[in-house]
């Protein structure tokens, strides 16, 4: 049996992907001016310009999709994934400041719950609709590019095993961390990666403006009292409705910065992300070699 592949192949790619940012970013850094650079740094190309407008139909799809009786339960397992996503933003923070996590469960109602002991409170209430967002705004990123979805998706994997973990007695959240695991393989094999691109910047979009739109119904819309929110306002001041409204503008902030990052880092066209994601992380022509 022939080697998956070899630390030589990997190094190599690495240089070319080097080499070739030295020679997009060569001209401008030879100017005078810090001006013209970051207008080159921001400028958009073909590629990037595909995917902004991908991500404005993505926005226009799932605001519609949202609010359309019936017809929004197109969106019911995206919605359970980026819930899950909102659960492992409790889960985690609560972890690093001295909590354990008893159990995740999903709700069919698109709600969930995340029983902990311990933590710091003033960082688990808001980690739910700030940690998605943080994700979302990673996962936008990443979608700017083949190689990058790549990575994104390995860590996506390894979240969705430790919420699996924590939701290891809930059949619903279950079911759903495998669907979303079999697509995420599933977009590993079409053009080396390129519908895995797509697939987590649609994931990476929804989970941004998740925060958006759920604290909108819950607080804003039929003012639900009981939310991450409301139990942060009794318990240190404020409204509800103050901190839904703060916890949004950071989550839009967050989109819009995972955006700009991704034009920013990835200027590569459709073609050379595809050769880049042959050498890096290969799919079909490992599968090959065995």
């Amino acid at each position: 049996m022939a080697p998956l592949s070899h630390p030589s192949d990997a190094s190599a790619t690495l240089g070319k992907l080097a080499r070739r940012a030295l020679v997009t970013a060569g001209p401008a850094l030879a100017q005078p001016h810090l001006q013209h650079l970051t207008r080159r740094g921001l400028s958009v190309n073909h590629t990037q310009g595909v995917t902004l407008g991908v991500i404005g139909a993505y926005v226009v799809i799932i605001a519609l999709l949202w609010n359309i009786p019936y017809v929004k339960y197109v969106l019911w397992p995206f919605k359970m994934l980026v819930i899950a996503f909102h659960e492992f933003g409790h889960a985690i923070t609560a972890c690093c400041t001295g909590g354990r996590v008893k159990s995740i469960s999903l709700d069919p109602n698109e709600g969930g719950v995340t029983h902990m002991l311990g933590g710091i409170q003033a960082i688990t209430l808001p980690a739910g609709y700030l940690g998605s967002s943080l994700i979302g705004a990673l996962l936008t990123f990443c979608g700017f590019n083949i190689v990058a979805s790549k990575i994104a998706s390995i860590v996506l994997g390894v979240c969705f095993l430790l919420t699996l973990w924590w939701a290891r007695k809930d059949w619903l959240t279950i079911v759903t961390i495998i669907l979303a695991i079999g697509l995420l393989v599933a977009g590993w094999f079409i053009k080396h990666g390129e519908a895995l691109r797509f697939i987590v910047l649609f994931i990476g979009v929804m989970s941004s403006l998740y925060s958006v739109w759920d604290i909108c119904d819950d607080l804003i819309l039929r003012k639900v009292n009981e939310s991450d929110a409301s139990v942060f306002a009794k318990r240190y001041g404020g409204s509800s409705q103050c901190w839904g409204v703060l916890w949004s503008l950071v989550s839009i902030f967050f989109m819009i910065g995972g955006i700009l990052a991704g034009l920013a880092a990835f200027k590569q066209s459709f073609k050379q992300q595809q050769d880049d994601a042959k050498d890096v992380l290969p799919t079909i022509r490992m599968l090959l070699r065995v």
